[in-house]
């Protein structure tokens, strides 16, 4: 028999200029980990921000631009650019410098999500993927960011079980999501319309739901986007850097110490 969903809580997160810091680890990451931390760009065309150079460790990072290419560039010389619907993954592991800017003048609306890492990856080397947009998965009204719906299956090599989906609706449209039977939360972000679920409706705001939900029940009131992300609950403690996240104070010193030394001149 299935379980319905409740919303254990909402929020329209906090705005900084361009981006909304919809979630941190110093709030719902602890609650929705490996979903740590989530941010939404919004910028007119031409004015997004530069990402300079900047470290992390212990996490990934996927970064989702939906209308704006993006170049992409790592401490290790690797530079890639991916086309908008495309997806850019890095694995930060051990430590790694990177930096990203958009290109061309097209107004910039995108995501950018952290997972943290089981301690097997959290200090691995650093990798990165890049994923032009006809590669990315889409089975029916939903795109597969990472993990699997459906048939449809994401490519990227991820060590946790998760799914992160971007959904589109007509207006009047339901879909329902059935959570795998391991999966122990879920969350989502409506960022497009007006999004009615589980007898609330959300608008460019956030909503964790209750553990136990096997099903969640979508309907767009008008047409409508969102995030929906669901996983297992990492069971680790989220040890915090100023650009990392790690499971324990000694693999957050060795991450600390990797980024010092690969810092770029």
């Amino acid at each position: 028999m299935s379980a319905p969903a409740s919303i254990l809580t909402r929020t329209a997160g906090k705005r900084h200029g361009p981006i909304t810091r919809v979630f941190s680890p110093g709030d719902l990451g602890e609650l929705l980990k490996p979903f740590v931390f989530l941010d939404y760009l919004e910028a007119p065309g031409g004015g997004g921000p530069n990402f300079g150079f900047h470290p992390h460790s212990g996490i990934a990072t996927l970064t989702f631009p939906l209308s704006f290419d993006i170049e992409h560039e790592t401490s290790q010389g690797q530079i890639d650019r991916v086309r908008r619907g495309g997806i850019e993954w890095m694995m930060a592991g051990g430590g790694i410098w990177h930096r990203a800017k958009p290109l061309g003048e097209d107004a910039i609306r995108g995501f950018q999500i952290w997972f943290s890492m089981p301690p097997s990856h959290e200090n691995a080397e650093p990798s990165a993927l890049f994923i032009q947009p006809e590669n990315v998965p889409v089975s029916g009204p939903v795109t597969v960011l990472l993990g699997g719906y459906g048939e449809a299956r994401s490519a990227i090599p991820a060590p946790f079980d998760a799914n992160y989906l971007w959904v589109q609706l007509r207006g009047g449209q339901r879909w329902t999501y059935t959570l795998p039977a391991a999966h122990t939360l879920a969350w989502v972000f409506a960022q497009q319309g007006r999004l009615e679920v589980a007898g609330q409706t959300l608008e460019r705001e956030a909503a964790v739901f209750a553990d136990g939900a096997s099903e969640i029940v979508f309907c767009a009131q008008g047409d409508c986007a969102f995030l929906l992300g669901s996983a297992v609950r990492h069971p680790y403690p989220l040890v915090l850097g100023s650009h990392s996240v790690h499971t324990a104070r000694e693999a957050l010193q060795r991450g600390t110490q990797r980024i010092a030394q690969l810092r770029p001149l």
